[in-house]
């Protein structure tokens, strides 16, 4: 039964204090929440989806991939060009748009079922990582994620930051 949702992102971290993080949180199931598993430069090959899985199984933690609840490549031009018109690069993004906001929430939230989730991730799972790439979680989707799931089974978040 998950006990707490945990969300993390790979900007601002190297390789050890990610896992590092995770271990001390206490993470046994690992939901990326990516449409694509690769991270652009060197500094992140760690999160690149065949590294991450092997790494996270030498731990102990067990991978999940779930596309569908990754933007689609139209919210995220919308979220793109939000940015641009904000003067403000991807990394560096604070929080999300209001337009990437409802989008999400009517074509991945609308029809997602957090006990579903729950039991699809096992009796066994206690703390979920949901894991994207922004270092601010306010700018991810997976924040919105996270609190539709916290609001649905009563679990706190833990946003880990590096």
């Amino acid at each position: 039964m998950i006990e707490k949702i945990v969300t993390i992102g790979v900007y601002g971290y190297d390789a050890e204090d990610f896992f590092a993080a995770l271990q001390a949180a206490g993470v046994d199931t690992f939901c990326d929440v990516r449409r694509r598993r690769g991270v652009r430069g060197r500094e992140y090959a760690f999160a690149n989806r065949v590294r991450l899985e092997a790494k996270l199984a030498e731990l102990g933690i067990r991978y999940v991939h779930r596309r569908d609840l990754a933007p689609d490549d139209e919210l995220r031009q919308a979220q793109n060009a939000a940015d641009t018109a904000a003067h403000v690069g991807k990394r560096a993004r604070q929080m999300l748009s209001p337009a990437f906001v409802d989008g999400y929430c009517r074509a991945q939230l609308a029809a997602f079922d957090s006990r579903r989730f729950a039991a699809e991730c096992g009796p066994e799972t206690g703390v979920v990582a949901l894991f994207c790439v922004e270092t601010e979680p306010a700018a991810c989707h997976r924040s919105l994620l996270a609190e539709r799931l916290a609001a649905d089974l009563g679990v706190p978040i833990e946003n880990l930051l590096p």
